[in-house]
């Protein structure tokens, strides 16, 4: 099975060290081209675009990026509760129509409260993905091509459609991470790619094969990815090196204060990504060559791959072996590491290479759109 390997585009920062400003690294449009660039010119499939606060908009990174690179798809996005289903639809069709047919999407419910009440959000862990599960079904359908109506618990729309649709058909493919209860049942049902973080095989394989039942019970099948740090060197020993070093200015009471501020989170993902380290830096390697030192200090994806190309490739071939076919990669830096993972481990692995896009205009039968709407055909006359 080849498969597809995704770079990460570091719109919250970037730099040789964690929780230091020292060799930290401006992030600007010019860096952020540069990093996608490489990733498009080395064969990466894509490029996750995280969201948050801390993080540029990723619509608009994606946006500005669609010019400069060819074959590169942009993993952006979507955020219910946020923003309307069927705004989120336009959106949608229109970054797939403007990139050729290289626009992903990710829906993310989001995990921080304190976060989510300051974008006016205020609804409860359950609440957010009842609210995602409405969302998802308006989103889809008015992608898809139809009119929809819907009198949910949380979203109402009456008369939703898209008038110019994407290129990608029915619609582009719709990606999701999450490890509650409530997450599983929202991925049987709605997507497409089903993410998990970096946790040791034997977790992984257990979430999988939680959700390939709840899916089948649906009648559907979906795919699985995974979200991982990588450090790979021409040497296990230099591998470990660098890891160390990665987090050699944090102190005691930086990854304190960094875990206090996560454990707000109501993230059941979050909350197993923590108790992986147990912050603290003893015993950082979790599971052989998947180190836990990233998740001291950052939220979201906590682990690395570490090791050199044949080892960090067997790890990856093990990940595969349980289902995953997508492996969205990131290293500090952005840059230089981009470089490291398509030099020394995509030759020990069967990569799908992207190919170029297709491009597509759409013509309204009116030239200028009529009325606001597709005007019916007249009958014809004979």
């Amino acid at each position: 099975m080849s498969l597809t390997i995704f770079w990460f585009l570091p719109t919250h920062g970037d730099g040789h060290y964690l929780g230091t400003a020292e060799g930290a690294r401006a992030v600007d449009h010019g860096y952020l081209q540069q990093v996608a660039q490489a990733a498009d010119r080395l064969g990466f499939g894509g490029v996750l675009i995280p969201t948050g606060r801390s993080c540029e908009d990723s619509w608009l990174v994606a946006a500005s990026l669609i010019p400069v690179t060819q074959r590169l798809k942009f993993l952006v996005a979507l955020r219910p509760g946020i923003i309307s289903p069927t705004v989120a639809a336009r959106q949608a069709a229109t970054l797939d129509r403007l990139s050729g047919g290289r626009a992903l999407f990710n829906l993310v419910t989001g995990g921080d409260p304190e976060e989510l009440a300051g974008d006016g959000l205020f609804l409860s862990h359950e609440e957010r993905y009842q609210a995602s599960v409405e969302f998802t079904r308006i989103w889809r359908r008015v992608l898809e091509g139809e009119t929809v109506d819907y009198d949910g618990e949380h979203i109402r729309v009456k008369g939703a459609k898209l008038l110019y649709p994407p290129i990608q058909q029915p619609r582009p493919p719709l990606y999701f991470g999450g490890s509650s209860e409530a997450a599983q049942d929202l991925a049987a049902e709605q997507v497409e790619m089903v993410l998990t973080w970096g946790e040791p095989p034997a977790a992984v394989a257990e979430k999988i094969e939680q959700v390939r039942a709840k899916a089948a019970k649906l009648g559907r099948t979906v795919r699985f990815g995974i979200r991982l740090h990588v450090i790979v060197r021409e040497t296990n020993d230099e591998a470990w090196k660098a890891a160390d070093k990665l987090i050699s200015h944090l102190d005691d009471d930086t990854i304190a204060r960094a875990q206090a501020s996560l454990a707000r989170f109501d993230s059941v993902g979050q909350q197993r990504m923590a108790a992986l380290h147990g912050g603290n830096r003893d015993n950082l390697e979790v599971s052989p060559n998947l180190w836990a030192g990233v998740g001291l200090v950052r939220g979201g994806a906590g682990t690395a791959l570490v090791g050199d190309g044949p080892t960090v490739a067997a790890r990856v071939k093990e990940y595969a072996a349980l289902g995953i076919d997508t492996f969205i990669f990131s290293g500090y830096p952005h840059l230089e590491e981009s470089y490291r993972v398509a030099e020394l481990l995509f030759p020990h692995l069967d990569i799908e290479r992207p190919e170029l896009p297709k491009s597509a205009g759409y013509v309204s039968p009116f030239g200028e759109m009529v009325a606001n709407d597709i005007l019916p055909k007249a009958a014809s006359q004979s």
